[in-house]
């Protein structure tokens, strides 16, 4: 693949401040959205590659057998069932019950979504949506459960991550697995097209341990209604919906939300996080501390190798 030049700034230049005092600041993004040339052995078509780099989002289906689903969806219900096993700290539940919402270092806890994280259909995508080697920065499963699964604000990952994981540069992509079919009316992934391309600094100053609250519910690091409302009405608001097996990649400063999940249909997927070799952590921008090992991987980056063939538990 031919990739892009990279930015040559020393690690302490804050290229997107934010957590600011005053008001609230829009900035036009400085980093490229898709990292790589496309060419015809790239992992994904040239319709694809255009449309990420448009909408900042790519929604890709029948990428699975019938049997990796069933081996995936089981594993993701015995790990949901046996939360109680894992650290405290990698288990988070709804705000008004008990109910878990998030589990953390999926890769750390299950052989198979560990060999999910680094096949080709997804990690090769990453790298070439990149332009590089990638690491995993977080993975995670998630749950919306019926009844019960709360919504979760407009935000950018990377706003977060620049802030308070220390990530320089806008060179991370998610890659969400549902694992449940996500319908309209379940909570499925809000995003803003085109709002990868504009940056907001936002108001407000990082408390100690954020992320003890910002978990359950997101206060610091949150666009204002008006601002949302503006870039919504450039583009409207995607619904990222499909059946289970759909994978959803998504940049990491698009703005995107959910909506609470009030039918009795749970929405759960596995959520990956591909950061850029070159784009590594360091000091937080904009939090006294940085963020749990849980949530941020700060150890030595290693390159993911993609691979090929079918998922086995």
């Amino acid at each position: 693949m031919n990739m892009q030049s990279r930015p040559n700034l020393k690690a302490a230049q804050d290229a997107y401040p934010t957590r600011v005092p005053g008001q609230e600041r829009l900035s036009d993004r400085k980093d490229p959205v898709l990292w790589s040339d496309w060419s015809v052995d790239a992992p994904i078509s040239k319709a694809e590659a255009d449309f990420y780099a448009e909408n900042g989002y790519l929604i890709r289906r029948d990428l699975f057998s019938p049997d990796e689903l069933r081996m995936l969806t089981e594993t993701a219900d015995a790990l949901r069932n046996g939360g109680t096993d894992f650290p405290d700290e990698d288990v988070i539940r709804e705000p008004d019950s008990d109910a878990v919402r998030t589990v953390f270092r999926l890769d750390r806890h299950s052989r198979a979504f560990r060999r999910l994280a680094c096949d080709s259909r997804l990690a090769g995508v990453a790298e070439f949506l990149l332009g590089d080697q990638v690491y995993l920065h977080q993975s995670r499963l998630n749950y919306k459960p019926g009844f019960a699964g709360k919504e979760f604000y407009w935000h950018s990952d990377f706003e977060t991550w620049h802030a308070e994981d220390g990530m320089p540069r806008m060179r991370a992509v998610s890659a969400s697995v549902l694992l449940t079919p996500n319908g309209p009316h379940n909570g499925p992934l809000l995003l803003v097209p085109g709002s990868q391309n504009l940056f907001i600094s936002c108001v407000g100053e990082t408390p100690e341990a954020n992320h003890e609250t910002s978990l359950k519910q997101q206060k610091v690091g949150v666009p204002q209604p008006e601002t949302i409302a503006r870039l919504a009405d450039r583009a409207g608001i995607a619904s990222a919906e499909g059946g289970t097996g759909t994978v959803i990649f998504f940049e990491c400063n698009t703005l995107h939300g959910s909506n609470g999940n009030i039918t009795p249909d749970p929405r759960a997927n596995a959520f990956f996080v591909y950061n850029a070799m070159s784009n590594a952590v360091g000091t937080p921008f904009a939090a006294p501390a940085p963020r749990p090992a849980f949530l941020a991987n700060r150890e030595q980056p290693k390159a993911i190798k993609p691979v090929s063939g079918p998922l086995t538990a």
